[in-house]
């Protein structure tokens, strides 16, 4: 069985024991939470929410706070002595799908 699921504006296609790294949420390291699934597929067929499947449910792990790799953003204009240097790290967080239920 697996699960379409909607987080941090991204979605992923997950089965149970599948290790997820999304965007973090308000949750700390061992805390459970729930996904909004879009789409259940399995052996009895596929079903499809509009966006939202109602009834379903994916139960996640909070394994670990992580970071993601440092980005650099460059901006030049040639000959106008113009340079800007800016970094960005994004902060993630790995999941675990302890079950699909839907």
């Amino acid at each position: 069985m697996f699960a379409v699921i909607r987080t941090g504006g991204k979605q992923y296609k997950v089965a149970k024991d599948d290790l997820l790294e999304v965007e973090r949420v308000d949750a700390a390291a061992g805390d459970t939470i729930d996904l909004e699934v879009l789409m259940v597929g399995g052996e009895g067929g596929v079903k499809v929410g509009s966006p939202v499947l109602s009834g379903a449910s994916v139960k996640a792990e909070v394994v670990e706070m992580t970071r993601g790799p440092k980005i650099i953003i460059f901006k030049k204009k040639r000959r106008q002595n113009y340079r800007r240097k800016n970094g960005h790290r994004q902060d993630l967080m790995m999941l675990k799908i302890l079950e699909i239920a839907g």
